[in-house]
């Protein structure tokens, strides 16, 4: 390397990424939920631009994670579920078009602390450097009695809320925040780094350290969200809970349980919060702040109760839509405090990230380099389309947007601009005739081109076609391979939260 390449690297920007799990849109208290406690996240958003309408294309862990990886959304690349990205991740890996392999080649050093819930888990996929959940795990197994994190017996995917069984700095949520520390303090000063941040709170169990489960006693918790379709368990369609029949009992619980899982999701959140100023701590006494851009989102959210509904792998507004916010380096003369509506989804992580590396994303990406909507307020919608599992589908534009499940045949169709949390299903209203028969057809069009297979041609009205139907559960629980996550010593996958 010549003396003008060491110049032009040491030149580059650091780059921050930080990413919870599970965490849905409306819970930051600068973005105006005055339940909960996020001073740190307030602080992003008052140094940035908050893009208040991110959207994850397929709302779960591992197809979020490969999308941002990639930009490449999940019904393009096939990863649509939790089992279904090695191949794909592989081949990119091997074409050096990863977001850590294209950065580590153009001089980057590249370090993942936390959840990235690979395949296999400890493939690094570009990554120069890993460490994972489970090697928290595995440092406590060497402690003994000592430390014993997770021995409430609450699982992987349950709603019930719990204290957890160590104290805050033994946490994993403190072990993550020591381990993004240790990296800032130990890095190589010569090259400019990529460091992935990714806790992985507040993903269940809701398992706050006592102490911030004690902050939330005396707060109200706002209350879950029903609809004119969802009046009742009974009255909501059926193919919409059958996720949540599959991994939680949350529909059985009542007013107050639901308000104390909340309180106890809330004080995950928080807990994660608290670390993020050890973090910026780091950053300030490291005099990185000046030269280090941050980037804070989540893979998904969380239903949390609304609609009776739990869990993810929804388009709902509380399971598809995620906080975005992106802080520019200090003293940049970049616009702080802003706010861009313009729905965006996690694939324009990719492209925005390598932008700010000097890089040229790949042609086959699906996002777009959102740092010129830092200062511009103009910005044109892009349509959201959305397929989780090949049963959950969505398209989106103008903020009106059709959401349909084949467990059931079930369609819904809600005006966002009148009706953020869709509340009154528009599906059949004679007034939305034309923009319900549009948005069918844009999804009709879009699923034949992506997931064909899933599609009975020239079956429907006009000899259109339709999808291929899954029958609904009968009953609460009437669902296959019933599983609440449970997980003990499998340090084979990098599932433990």
């Amino acid at each position: 390397m010549n003396a003008q390449q060491e110049m032009q690297q040491k030149t580059k920007d650091n780059i921050l990424l930080i990413t919870t799990d599970q965490q849905r849109f409306d819970t930051i208290n600068a973005w105006g939920n005055q339940s909960i406690f996020t001073p740190h996240i307030n602080y992003m958003a008052a140094m940035g631009t908050s893009f208040t309408s991110c959207y994850a294309s397929c709302p779960i862990c591992v197809p979020s994670r490969t999308t941002i990886m990639t930009g490449i959304e999940g019904y393009e690349s096939g990863v649509v579920s939790n089992a279904d990205h090695r191949a794909f991740m592989e081949a990119r890996t091997a074409r050096r078009l990863t977001l850590p392999a294209m950065l580590t080649d153009a001089g980057y050093q590249t370090c993942a602390k936390g959840k990235m819930h690979f395949e296999p888990a400890r493939a690094c996929y570009g990554f120069e450097h890993m460490t994972l959940p489970l090697d928290y795990m595995r440092a406590c197994d060497k402690r003994g009695d000592r430390v014993r994190p997770k021995v409430h017996g609450i699982g992987e995917c349950l709603m019930e809320p719990v204290i957890s069984t160590v104290e805050v700095r033994d946490s994993m949520t403190s072990w993550i925040g020591d381990e993004a520390i240790d990296f800032i303090e130990t890095r190589d000063p010569l090259r400019p780094f990529f460091l992935w941040t990714s806790f992985t709170k507040p993903h269940p169990p809701f398992d706050p350290c006592r102490d911030f489960w004690e902050l939330y006693q005396q707060i109200s918790m706002p209350e879950p969200v029903y609809g004119d379709w969802s009046h009742s368990l009974e009255d909501t369609p059926q193919g919409f809970l059958a996720g949540s029949y599959e991994n939680t009992d949350m529909h059985l619980f009542g007013p107050q349980q639901i308000a104390a899982s909340r309180r106890a999701y809330y004080a995950c959140i928080t807990q994660v919060d608290y670390q993020l100023g050890r973090l910026f701590g780091a950053l300030r006494e490291h005099g990185l702040f000046e030269n280090t851009w941050i980037l804070f989102t989540s893979d998904h959210g969380e239903m949390l109760g609304d609609h009776y509904m739990s869990q993810k792998n929804l388009f709902f507004e509380g399971s598809a839509h995620v906080p975005f916010i992106l802080v520019p380096p200090a003293g940049r003369s970049i616009p702080h405090n802003n706010q861009v509506d313009g729905v965006i989804t996690l694939a324009d992580v990719f492209p925005t990230i390598l932008a700010m590396a000097g890089l040229i994303p790949p042609e086959d990406g699906s996002g777009k380099n959102l740092l010129p909507f830092l200062s511009e307020k103009g910005q044109k919608e892009k349509r959201f389309y959305g397929d989780s599992l090949h049963t959950n589908f969505c398209v989106m534009e103008d903020r009106k947007k059709l959401i349909y499940t084949r467990i059931g045949s079930s369609m819904l169709l809600f005006d966002l601009e009148k009706d953020p949390m869709e509340r009154h299903n528009l599906a059949d209203d004679p007034k939305y005739r034309e923009i319900r028969e549009r948005l069918w057809n844009l999804l009709i069009s879009h699923v034949k081109k992506t997931a064909p297979q899933v599609l009975k041609p020239g079956s429907g009205i006009d000899n259109s076609d339709t999808f291929i139907s899954i029958p609904a559960p009968r009953f609460p629980g009437d669902m296959p391979g019933r599983w609440l996550g449970f997980h003990y010593h499998d340090y084979t996958v990098d599932t433990f939260h």
